[in-house]
């Protein structure tokens, strides 16, 4: 399992996303938008810059993210959506925009922990994708937490995404359609990805 050890926001700077991205803060911020915008980056360096954005907000590793790209470009429609796609469908993606987790690491954690299950099954593999139809719901034995009430009252403004039907107070939620591009809450330019593995 892939260890991120690197500062989020630190990171976040370099790759000029939101911190609100990876749920480290309430609000989008502007901030780190234009970082970099002094240093002058070659078509390489816009490439490689997008890629390491994506590998960094879904927490995976080369060897994985390479893997999804080739399943996305085996899929019908634009590899660049379908690879957005394919990140999304992940189980910790989802429990992270059901506002299930503050963070998207600790939506990895959570899930790795064996607190969700999936059509009833108790799922821990963070990187296990949903499909339409599943149901993803909060351990029966968790709903009384504390702590997952607490998560789910801080995490209450989060805008749950248009592909699930989510039922907050009863910690579930059905997939209705898969994702897409139009579902993401950042900015990504994929084209620069698929024209860097295409080399």
């Amino acid at each position: 399992m892939a260890v991120q050890k690197e500062p989020v926001l630190k990171k976040c700077r370099t790759l000029g996303i939101s911190p609100a991205v990876m749920g480290v803060s309430k609000r989008e911020s502007n901030r780190f938008k234009n970082a970099n915008n002094r240093k002058k980056i070659s078509e390489y360096g816009l490439q490689l810059k997008e890629k390491q954005k994506l590998k960094f907000i879904y927490g995976v590793l080369e060897k994985q993210f390479r893997h999804y790209f080739v399943i996305a470009s085996k899929m019908e429609g634009k590899t660049g959506d379908n690879l957005i796609t394919v990140l999304e469908s992940r189980l910790d993606s989802v429990v992270f925009r059901l506002g299930f987790a503050l963070t998207r690491r600790e939506a990895r954690q959570l899930v790795a922990h064996a607190h969700f299950t999936v059509n009833g099954q108790k799922v821990n593999i963070a990187s296990y994708r949903v499909k339409v139809g599943d149901v993803i719901a909060l351990r029966e034995k968790d709903r009384t937490s504390e702590k997952f009430k607490a998560t789910i009252e801080a995490t209450k403004d989060r805008v749950t995404p248009l592909w699930l039907d989510a039922k907050k107070d009863e910690f579930t939620a059905t997939v209705t359609r898969m994702p897409s591009v139009d579902d993401i809450e950042y900015e990504a330019e994929t084209h620069l990805i698929v024209e860097l593995y295409s080399k």
